[in-house]
């Protein structure tokens, strides 16, 4: 008997992981390849086509080529705003064969691209339940950290509960005068830099813009801790330097955790982060009882933060459709490591999107010296020359919101965002399974002549007059900052302090593209230019009128 269940054993084992190297086997292949078959059939029958899916890989090999092909060359000619060929080269290109709708592959899992304002409401508002916010790359969430921009569900609720006052109106205001006085601090350099003999001097704003809005983040998150912050976040930027470095290379699954000098580098830097501001944290905790704050302080980030984690967390009772006290404790109880990545990301996406706007608007005036000028003499008029621009005289820079507005649409920092289908939905009349991702191509929205008319692809800030809800033929067809209950929490103060540092700028240079630019704008994360930003800049106080043939300076 025991030598007949030894010959059983003997078989059956084998036999056992053999079944079990089968199922795993089927599984792969339906992952790879019998589940986006199946889902590629799903969307045929829909009226919905796209590039084919190939095993494993998708349609990235194809998406990389076209991008590093569009990449490859300049604008042309250099100042053509028709930039979606070159930066979305992908969609541009598949959306001409299979329509504003498509099915792509980023390796075995569907992408449905979304460009239909109605659509788009559905995803961002009326079924926003339905949807989440998609893992991004794995050196992207290093760098931005698991604050807002990828937190979900009630953590993500109150964090931005907690987090919104540092971003109202009547708060902002109260950094005006720091954030000027660090826009003056460059504007002076400019000014004692050495001029070329046409009393002109190059600058890169692309670098330049980088020391402001590091500034006013700094100061926005740490307030009365300023010093401290910023030399964390000078580390940051180092560790953003690897890791773009890092982001431009193929991606390969799991190389990040080999411990190469680049990895290394980046580990010590993150680790070094990490121990400051959870220093920083300790002292401003421990300075909190004793050093009360004055009434008309600024809100800063990290004091609400510390506020809201010293607080006990609400009773489950409050909420009657979670009744479960663990999870709901586990959500509203903000620790250190929280706000240590709610720094992180802070830093990243603020300093980013700012830095981005205020380069390419100061390209786009740079290109038209008319709205320059128009846009200058409504300062003069508000603000006068010299004065640092008050928040009443920002609010009544209509000229100047305009063309901020017009810039968001041509060049919108993020050029696309993702969705993922968290359940089986329906969507405009298709039906989406659980687990689709949908692309909404920003850039394509803000491009489309069907939205914007014959001159979408035109530098035309006027369209703007009536405001973003009445600049195109529907009110969704504008989103820089998103939309909904996720829409951007910093849109104020990227607005805010872009104009001050234009309103200052224009108060006292005129300036115009150096020889050396190269329009290429491209993405790396964000939208910025490819070969930096080289603008000429000449005082105002000093230059002499043009003559009328110099089509380049027609000033004041």
């Amino acid at each position: 008997m025991g030598e007949m269940v030894g010959w059983c054993w003997k078989w059956f084992l084998p036999l056992g992981g053999l079944v079990v190297c089968m199922v795993m086997v089927l599984k792969v292949l339906d992952f790879l390849w019998w589940r986006p078959k199946r889902l590629e059939e799903h969307f045929s029958e829909q009226g919905i086509r796209g590039p084919p899916y190939r095993f494993f890989i998708g349609c990235v090999k194809e998406m990389v080529g076209m991008m590093l092909e569009a990449s490859s060359k300049p604008m042309m000619p250099q100042n053509s705003h028709n930039i979606l060929p070159r930066v979305l080269s992908f969609y541009h290109h598949w959306k001409k064969i299979y329509g504003s709708t498509f099915l792509l592959w980023f390796g075995p899992t569907a992408r449905l691209t979304v460009a239909d304002p109605d659509l788009i409401r559905e995803i961002f508002v009326s079924r926003a339940d339905f949807f989440e916010r998609y893992e991004s790359h794995p050196l992207v969430r290093q760098l931005e950290g698991e604050g807002l921009v990828s937190l979900r569900g009630e953590k993500w609720a109150h964090h931005r509960k907690v987090l919104t006052p540092t971003f109202h109106m009547d708060n902002l205001k109260l950094l005006i005068p720091l954030i000027g006085k660090t826009v003056m601090e460059m504007v002076e350099q400019w000014s004692t830099s050495n001029m070329s003999s046409s009393g002109e001097v190059e600058i890169d704003v692309s670098e330049c813009f980088q020391t402001v809005t590091e500034d006013a983040i700094t100061r926005t998150a740490f307030g009365r801790s300023y010093d401290d912050g910023k030399a964390v976040f000078q580390l940051q930027t180092q560790q953003m330097v690897v890791a773009a470095e890092a982001f431009r290379n193929v991606f390969i699954p799991g190389y990040r955790f080999l411990p190469t000098k680049k990895n290394t580098s980046s580990w010590k830097l993150d680790k070094e982060i990490k121990k400051n501001l959870v220093a920083l944290i300790g002292r401003r905790k421990e300075s909190s009882d004793k050093d009360k704050k004055p009434d008309g302080s600024t809100k800063d980030l990290l004091g609400l933060m510390i506020d809201a984690s010293t607080k006990k967390a609400p009773s489950s009772n409050s909420d009657q459709r979670r009744p479960t006290t663990t999870r709901t404790t586990s959500t509203s109880t903000i620790t250190v490591h929280d706000i240590v990545e709610e720094c992180k990301t802070f830093f990243f996406a603020g300093k980013q999107t700012t830095s981005n706007l205020l380069t390419w608007t100061t390209v786009l005036l740079a290109m038209h010296p008319e709205w320059q000028e128009r846009a200058r003499r409504e300062v003069l008029q508000v603000c006068g020359s010299r004065d640092i621009p008050t928040r009443d005289h920002l609010a009544k820079l209509k000229t100047l919101g305009m063309i901020l507005n017009e810039t968001l649409r041509l060049y919108p920092p993020a050029v696309a965002t993702i969705r993922r289908a968290k359940a089986d939905v329906e969507l405009g009349g298709y039906r989406i399974p659980r687990g689709t991702e949908l692309l909404i191509p920003i850039m394509a929205v803000h491009h489309d002549a069907r939205l914007w008319g014959a001159d979408a692809a035109q530098f035309n800030p006027g369209r703007f007059a009536e405001g973003p809800a009445r600049a195109a033929r529907h009110p969704t067809a504008f989103i820089p900052f998103g939309l909904g209950a996720r829409m951007c929490i910093g849109q104020n103060l990227a607005l805010l302090e872009t104009k001050l540092t234009v309103a200052i700028i224009l108060q006292r240079f005129a300036f115009r593209l150096s020889p050396s630019y190269v329009h290429a704008p491209t993405v790396l994360m964000l939208l910025y230019p490819q070969y930096g930003a080289p603008i000429l800049f000449r005082s105002l106080s000093s230059a002499s009128p043009s003559p009328p043939s110099d089509p380049h300076y027609p000033y004041l």
